[in-house]
């Protein structure tokens, strides 16, 4: 699973990036800072079954911490976009390309309104939120109407002539970014198009395309700037978005930086951190004023909220718990609850145990649900957080 992180340049992309991932990634107020992706490693939170079951677990693909699953994810951190990033313009066609590889996008904008079209520092206010969140999805759009367009003529020929079916056409055009078969079927669906269809009906039928292929999450950046937190509201409201959040990437940097360092104690996503140690005085002032301007206020910095809304609601990822022995929750080596995995929802107890190994589809018999000890049936859909023991041919 990838996420981008992605937005107009000089927005919070990278700080957004780094405070999720710790990777020291250049961070400055300059155009284009970013100019190949930065990756790392987040992690999305749930609740571990360790303690409902009164249990101490010891994870090998993921971390428990009091109680909470940390289950890694691959984010990229993709170079800032310029209006005409279709066209080439600002190398948009590498970046542009780098964001159709990732399963889901956190849009990041300065919700304070802060940073010109151009991606340089403004007056707070001066600028429309609303604006580059349109902006970057109709560069998408944009963009994929172009590829699409490059053999259009001869795609509906073929299709019209019956040799193979438009859906399976349209695939093979986009395949390359990351657009499944049943993403163009969906869309075909919804709207139709044809060899006189213009790029208004075009465009229509690629938002319907990129909306189920590259779910986004806009990440309101720059929450504590006076005033950001009305932009906010009047932004979710005017646009309707559901998958909005508001956060403060940098004030998330500092708290991960300092709990690196054992001088607070935090868990990202936390509404609040504890002092361990006595620290430099400004230090400790800039620490109470992130507790007070931002944690206070908003309950977090939202980071974390942003990564987990992205996997659960956005791909709507559940969490359930391979195990080898449903009794003790063990692997074979003895390791409780060992594993976490994110997978769709839906997934069947069958298809669970063909992600841990394939050749444990042909040796499928029959799965168990460790908390009820039950038997579960290969066409069993995984409820988030169960706890299944897959039974094999021997």
């Amino acid at each position: 699973m990838l996420i981008a992180v992605c937005g107009k340049t000089n927005v919070g992309k990278t700080t957004f990036f780094s405070s999720a991932t710790l990777v020291d990634a250049e961070i400055s107020n300059r155009v284009f800072t970013t100019i190949r992706p930065n990756q790392g490693v987040a992690y999305v939170t749930a609740p571990c079954p360790c303690k409902q079951l009164g249990i101490k677990c010891n994870p090998m693909n993921s971390k428990c911490i009091d109680g909470v699953r940390h289950i890694p994810v691959k984010l990229i951190d993709i170079a800032g976009l310029v209006p005409g990033a279709h066209e080439g313009r600002g190398l948009g066609n590498q970046f542009l390309s780098d964001i159709m590889e990732a399963n889901a996008l956190i849009h990041v904008v300065d919700i304070s309104g802060g940073t010109d079209t151009e991606g340089n520092p403004a007056e707070p206010g001066t600028n429309e939120p609303m604006n580059d969140i349109r902006f970057l999805t109709e560069e998408i759009d944009y963009w994929i109407l172009g590829i699409l367009r490059k053999n259009w003529r001869q795609i509906t020929t073929k299709a019209k002539a019956g040799g193979e079916k438009l859906e399976k056409l349209i695939h093979n055009q986009l395949s390359g970014l990351g657009i499944g078969s049943d993403d163009v079927a969906g869309a075909l669906r919804k709207v139709e198009i044809n060899e006189n269809s213009d790029d208004s009906t075009m465009l229509k039928f690629i938002v319907m395309l990129r909306e189920k292929a590259k779910p986004m999450l806009i990440a309101a950046n720059k929450i504590d700037v006076p005033g950001a937190d009305k932009s906010l509201e009047r932004v979710r409201k005017e646009s309707g978005a559901v998958n909005m959040v508001g956060c403060c990437a940098e004030a998330e940097l500092a708290l991960r930086r300092a709990a690196e360092k054992r001088i607070i104690s935090y868990r990202p996503g936390d509404s609040d951190f504890t002092v361990l140690k006595d620290t430099d005085p400004k230090q400790l002032q800039a620490l109470e004023f992130i507790r007070e301007k931002v944690l206070k206020r908003f309950g977090s910095t939202g980071v974390q909220q942003a990564i987990n809304d992205a996997v659960f609601r956005l791909l709507n990822m559940i969490v359930v718990y391979p195990v080898e022995n449903e009794t003790r929750y063990t692997s074979g080596k003895g390791r409780v609850l060992p594993d976490a995995y994110l997978v769709p929802k839906g997934t069947t107890a069958k298809e669970l145990a063909g992600m841990i190994h394939t050749e444990f589809l042909d040796k499928f018999v029959a799965a168990i649900d460790a908390r009820k000890k039950q038997r579960i049936a290969a066409d069993y859909e995984l409820k988030n957080g169960d706890i299944v023991r897959i039974m094999l041919k021997k």
